[in-house]
């Protein structure tokens, strides 16, 4: 079973169809015991950063979701749900983040006159081998929806880059631990492949 914690952010039955689609038995919770009870787990997120942790706070969840990696469940981040893993982020200085790796989320540079927030369809450079991309061709497009990219501390994490004025890491594996910017839901086969990848994955190096 798959659960996609509620935590009061939108595009969360977009999620569960994508990952039903590709065979999951998919359900949308903000249950801690079923959480944890779950063999994989999706952290999904549209909104603002602070408002995000708030919410997250408010339905005892942060907890839950220390729990559950370090139980080592399969987990994946989508888009703000990714940057929830780090430190801080530039969109809510005073908040804190979950703290999973250290690092931070900052604005995507505009000095190129680039629109911001940076959405609709671009390419993946793959960084280091993730069971979250086998069996794609390189170079796949997918959908993009965001202001703030990550900086980790630790750049052996990032599984991905794209570029937009500048080269920018969209997403990470770290053994147990997978994340994307980009919204798999969103992106066509491409993002089913991935999904379905995160379903079969027992974790990487």
């Amino acid at each position: 079973m798959l659960a996609i914690i509620d935590y009061g952010a939108g595009n969360l039955r977009s999620v569960q169809k994508a990952c039903e689609a590709v065979g999951a038995k998919a359900y949308i919770t903000s249950n801690p015991e079923e959480i944890l009870s779950a063999d994989r787990v999706i952290l999904p997120g549209v909104g603002a950063f602070g408002d995000c942790m708030k919410s997250l706070s408010a339905h005892n969840l942060i907890d839950t979701i220390h729990q559950a990696i370090h139980q080592e469940k399969p987990f994946l981040g989508i888009c703000l749900g990714m940057q929830l893993l780090f430190d801080s982020s530039e969109e809510s200085p005073d908040a804190k983040g979950l703290g999973i790796f250290p690092g931070k989320i900052v604005r995507i540079p505009d000095s190129k006159g680039l629109k911001i927030p940076h959405m609709g369809w671009n390419s993946l450079t793959f960084t280091k081998d993730s069971p979250l991309f086998h069996g794609l061709s390189d170079n796949p497009f997918v959908y993009f929806v965001h202001s703030y990219y990550m900086q980790p501390e630790q750049k052996e994490i990032i599984a991905a880059t794209c570029t937009y004025g500048a080269e920018l890491p969209v997403a990470l594996s770290h053994k147990n631990i997978f994340a994307t910017q980009f919204h798999p839901e969103k992106s066509g086969d491409v993002g089913l492949a991935i999904l379905k990848n995160f379903l079969t994955t027992g974790g990487n190096d």
